[in-house]
């Protein structure tokens, strides 16, 4: 469990980077879970709702739909490889929201579905997200240490 200070400091880099909406998960406490790769898992109450990573804190897939994230759509033909962690390809993508800024974390889904697949940053603003080469960096997909943890409950 994490002491008020902790917890503090943890309401206010989420209100920073995703909302004040969205503090309120971790005001009323919050637990930090370390795993074997070095990552953090965030849990407020009975969910788990952020992982820590070196290039900062993002929503896991399973809490996506609790934090406002710009969408990047892919391909069906992407998503075996984004599952297996592969960044995403220009390519690859169907369509990106406009406004994506470098630098902001997405969710990836696909094209037919709808689905969520991976959490990532992106590398190039919205406009250029059908260029050539990387367009984000896979951060959390399905089936990665963090999914396998979060269904086993």
């Amino acid at each position: 469990m994490l002491r008020r200070k902790e917890l503090k400091q943890l309401a206010r880099e989420v209100g920073e980077k995703f909302g004040e909406n969205i503090t309120k998960l971790v005001d009323e406490g919050a637990e930090i879970l370390k795993l074997e790769s070095g990552r953090e898992v965030v849990l407020a109450g009975d969910r788990a709702i952020l992982f820590r990573t070196p290039e900062g804190l993002f929503p896991v897939l399973t809490a996506a739909d609790l934090i406002p994230l710009r969408r990047v759509v892919v391909d069906m033909g992407a998503v075996p490889h984004v599952a297996n962690g592969a960044d995403i390809m220009g390519p690859g993508v169907v369509s990106a929201e406009q406004d994506i800024k470098t630098g902001e974390t997405v969710i990836v889904t696909d094209e037919r579905h709808g689905k969520p697949l991976a959490i990532g940053l992106a590398l190039r603003p919205g406009s250029e997200m059908k260029a050539r080469g990387k367009v984000v960096k896979n951060l959390h997909h399905v089936g990665d240490e963090v999914w396998r943890m979060l269904r086993k409950g």
